[in-house]
């Protein structure tokens, strides 16, 4: 049953939704978001009303050829229109606050300016991660002026730092560092970390995203262990480095914080997988609705369900059956795990990324 919003306040500042099980307040300026539910000690675990975040593929074309990149692309990809995207943007219900770009060469699709705009005109924040190539000043200055935050790829310390370097000295604030977590790329990450306070105190954030075996990275990039998590969260502590992860990274970073004085805020402040109609979704460069880009062509998702064509997003996706039955198994995973836990984790019901589910299970 499609529920309506009691409740909705847009302003420039922030966007507030108010009803008796769900509440939203989003603040524009620095991304805070926070979520509630009869009280303001209950944790939704999921928007009935629609997605907060969307993660918005412009464009598949890129040039970089990246032997772990997970979507596989190249230089032949396509590019969604602005006007493709103003009709994906009018389906979605208020509750949406922000939007995260994908595209690979930030070169690749001429109506990116546009895009930018429309969603700014729209009431909603654009973010968007870059590979720092291929930059120029007007560049610069379009992400800097119309973007909430830029993720600035780590491929290697060069072109990481002087990208970071332009858009903070043109104002921006939230300039974050994305680096791809795994087995083969451990050291790396180690060494961003305890040198942090030297060589990326700019950084805002240094983000880590879990290897998923998918693209050109499958049998090629492992997901960390266990262990190896555990000493990089605790370098990062002790090392007083603003870092986050992905969501696909949340039941190794509850596991690797147990028992520390950041846990529980730690456990408040993370959101474990919220794909598979929870808080957040997907849609491909074709205007195709998956619960997140890696679930895109795999098992019962090969195939997704069209935004562009759909009378009501609510009706035809949020709340369709496909929909609902893979929300219903997202938030059922973790329900026989033997961890203090379980009520807050969720793990992929995808990929099998997480060792303490393995063991628990």
């Amino acid at each position: 049953m499609v529920k309506q919003i009691p409740f909705v306040a847009d302003s420039p500042e922030k966007k507030v939704i108010r009803s008796k099980d769900f509440n939203l307040l989003f603040r524009k300026d620095d991304g805070l978001t926070l979520t509630w539910g009869e009280r303001f000690e209950d944790d939704p675990q999921w928007c009935p009303f629609g997605p907060i975040l969307l993660d918005i593929e412009i464009s598949t074309i890129c040039t970089g050829g990246c032997k772990f990149c997970y979507k596989s692309n190249t230089a032949s990809g396509k590019n969604m229109t602005a006007e493709t995207y103003r009709q994906i943007l009018d389906k979605m219900p208020p509750t949406v606050t922000q939007v995260a770009l994908g595209i690979g060469s930030i070169d690749a699709n001429p109506d990116l300016p546009a895009i930018l705009q429309i969603t700014r005109d729209k009431g909603i924040v654009p973010n968007i991660t870059i590979n720092g190539h291929s930059m120029t000043p007007d560049r610069y200055d379009l992400l800097a002026n119309l973007c909430g935050a830029v993720a600035v790829s780590h491929y290697d310390d060069r072109t990481c730092a002087e990208a970071v370097r332009n858009l903070r000295d043109r104002g921006l604030k939230q300039v974050n560092m994305h680096k791809l977590l795994s087995e083969e790329t451990f050291a790396s990450c180690m060494d961003i970390c305890a040198n942090y306070h030297e060589y990326w105190s700019n950084v805002h954030a240094v983000v880590f995203l879990l290897a998923k075996p998918k693209g050109r990275a499958k049998g090629r990039f492992r997901p960390v262990s266990q262990e190896k998590f555990n000493m990089l969260v605790e370098l990062c502590l002790s090392n007083n480095v603003p870092l986050g992860f992905d969501s696909c990274s949340c039941p190794m970073l509850f596991t690797a914080v147990k028992g520390k004085p950041e846990a529980k805020k730690i456990a408040m402040l993370a959101e474990p997988c919220e794909s598979f109609g929870l808080f957040s979704g997907y849609i491909s460069v074709d205007g195709i609705y998956f619960p997140c880009s890696f679930a895109e062509g795999e098992g019962d998702w090969q195939e997704g369900i069209d935004v562009v064509n759909c009378n009501s997003f609510l009706e035809d996706v949020w709340y369709s059956e496909k929909v609902e039955r893979w929300r219903a198994v997202s938030l059922n995973a973790t329900r026989r795990c033997d961890c203090e836990m379980s009520g807050k984790c969720r793990v992929c019901p995808i990929f099998d990324l997480s060792p303490c589910y393995r063991r628990d299970r």
